[in-house]
């Protein structure tokens, strides 16, 4: 499960950026943590893989720009957006049963 878990939240990380408008990889990992104060970050090479499999569930979509160096640049789609959505609602409902059961588990 934890796995899993990390996997879900790296992906809804990123859809949550792209929310705010289209972004290349480097703009997102900075993003993810400047917005989480540090607490989220990704690590080399794990950024890439987690746009390529959201492009490929159709819910992110990158273009190239840029002559030269060139850098692709990733946006949310409405499937995005629709996860993002339920995948917070999920993670929230998890979270609070999570916090329910270990609510008298430490002392005050």
């Amino acid at each position: 499960m934890q796995a899993n878990l990390s996997k879900r939240i790296n992906e809804l990380l990123v859809l949550a950026v792209l929310e705010r408008g289209p972004a290349h990889g480097y703009q997102i990992a900075l993003s993810v943590e400047e917005r989480s104060g540090g607490a989220f970050s990704f690590q080399h090479g794990t950024l890439y893989p987690i746009l390529h499999r959201l492009e490929a569930k159709g819910q992110v979509r990158g273009s190239w720009d840029g002559e030269g160096r060139r850098r692709k640049t990733y946006e949310i789609t409405g499937a995005g957006r629709g996860e993002l959505t339920d995948g917070a609602e999920e993670l929230e409902r998890q979270f609070r049963t999570l916090l329910e059961v270990l609510g008298g588990t430490h002392a005050a």
